[in-house]
């Protein structure tokens, strides 16, 4: 059962987040990082656009809190489902997420789907049979976020459209939400407002911060040379 609910876009701070959520006792995480290391948890996420009712507690068998796509691309639903849970809308400067997400798109596992799946190592080819699976799930959420025929093949709108997208969705969660329930939240804030609204002491240890794009961009092309991650840190 979920206690927290992300309902923030990738590149802005979901995996400092997991990490985060993760040491103050609200793990294990659900994040995209999940089916890079277990590309079968794809058959998790087939339900959820496939018109019938979503057994959330499936979904998120094992886990306590969730963080980027695709899970927060489901927001809504899970809030509805998770009524207790409280929600964390992460947030960053719109015009550098959009720079970042940008370089997720063409560096990250996506592109793992254009490739021919016999030429990749076992590490990568198992990932490539996740992300297949995972396609129609991720257009549904970019078609819900960016319009009508978005894949995430052809990359992010133009900057205006894409960042008009990221504002209409903090103004949608944050119309949908009571205050109580909900916290937009930037890493970069640190551990005080995070630990203040989830009830919890603050650690006594820095704030982790792993969004780092060029570490994401070696840690593929490790994966793209057979080596499998075995945690977060070593993706970001």
């Amino acid at each position: 059962m979920l206690k927290v609910i992300g309902a923030g876009f990738p590149r802005t701070g979901t995996s400092s987040m997991k990490a985060a959520l993760e040491r103050l006792g609200f793990g294990p995480c659900y994040h995209m990082f999940e089916i890079l290391t277990k590309p079968e948890h794809a058959d998790r996420w087939v339900s959820v656009v496939s018109g019938e009712p979503v057994d959330w507690d499936q979904v998120f068998d094992g886990y306590q809190s969730a963080q980027d796509w695709p899970a927060s691309g489901f927001w809504r639903e899970q809030a509805a489902a998770y009524p207790e849970a409280k929600v964390i809308l992460t947030v960053r400067d719109p015009a550098r997420w959009y720079i970042s997400m940008q370089n997720l798109l063409s560096n990250g596992p996506g592109r793992t789907m254009s490739m021919d799946p016999s030429t990749l190592p076992p590490a990568a080819a198992k990932i490539f049979e996740g992300m297949q699976k995972m396609q129609p799930v991720l257009s549904a959420i970019g078609e819900d976020t960016f319009g009508q025929g978005w894949n995430p093949a052809d990359g992010l709108p133009d900057e205006k459209v894409a960042i008009e997208a990221f504002e209409r969705h903090r103004a949608t969660v944050e119309a949908s939400l009571p205050a109580s329930r909900l916290l937009v939240f930037d890493v970069r804030e640190g551990w005080e407002p995070l630990c203040e609204f989830l009830d919890v002491e603050v650690p006594d240890e820095p704030f982790p911060h792993l969004n780092d794009s060029e570490s994401l961009q070696r840690r593929m092309a490790e994966l793209m040379a057979g080596q499998f991650p075995s945690s977060i840190e070593e993706v970001h």
